[in-house]
């Protein structure tokens, strides 16, 4: 199916471009949203009569999305989730708590704004993109943790998740440094050997 583009879309074309895409994705993304209008002549004489106007409703609504997103731009979010010990999330973190997580600090985002593309299941600092208008897009950083500390240790650069293995680590070695001196078994066995 042939449509002329009424705004920017990515990978496809620019204002006014006639292309040729799949009949599904023009009847189901690109006609329902007011993206594109089929190509036919009548259509193309009524884009030619309103392209201006057009133009300036695109010019504004990215100047719109600009303002937004400096406001937003680079900003970061805390997210409390439960996870295991190695970090895996109980769940996971999807586009709707990311925009939950903007909402609640006073920003405003659509879900379908948020680009993830794939669900985010591990603790951690992760940058996100978020597409204002399809010409402006902005990274926001959700930092996920188990406690508002660990958020706090994420977000000065430290990875939870090996300094914990580590501190176990030596928490062991201690144990078994104080066994091999004398602390466990020792009593008991001079005992023993005494009778």
């Amino acid at each position: 199916m042939k449509v002329v583009l009424l705004e920017r879309v990515e990978n496809l074309g620019h204002i006014g471009d006639v292309v040729a895409v799949k009949d599904g994705f023009a009847r189901n993304f690109l006609l329902p949203r007011h993206k594109a209008l089929r190509a036919t002549s009548a259509n193309l004489k009524v884009f030619e009569a309103q392209k201006e106007q057009i133009v300036a409703r695109n010019t504004a609504a990215k100047a719109a999305a600009e303002k937004q997103g400096s406001e937003l731009d680079g900003s970061q979010y805390i997210l409390i989730r439960q996870a295991g010990e190695t970090g895996q999330l109980y769940g996971s973190v999807t586009a709707r708590d990311v925009a939950d997580a903007i909402a609640e600090n006073g920003g405003k985002v659509e879900r379908s704004q948020i680009s993830l593309d794939t669900p985010i299941k591990t603790l951690g600092v992760h940058a996100i993109k978020v597409r204002l208008h399809s010409e402006v897009s902005i990274t926001i950083t959700v930092n996920i943790a188990r406690s508002a500390d660990e958020a706090e240790r994420q977000a000065a650069g430290e990875n939870v998740i090996t300094s914990q293995f580590e501190e176990d680590r030596l928490a062991d070695e201690a144990a078994a440094a104080d066994m091999i001196e004398g602390g466990a078994g020792q009593a008991g066995a001079d005992a023993d050997y005494d009778a």
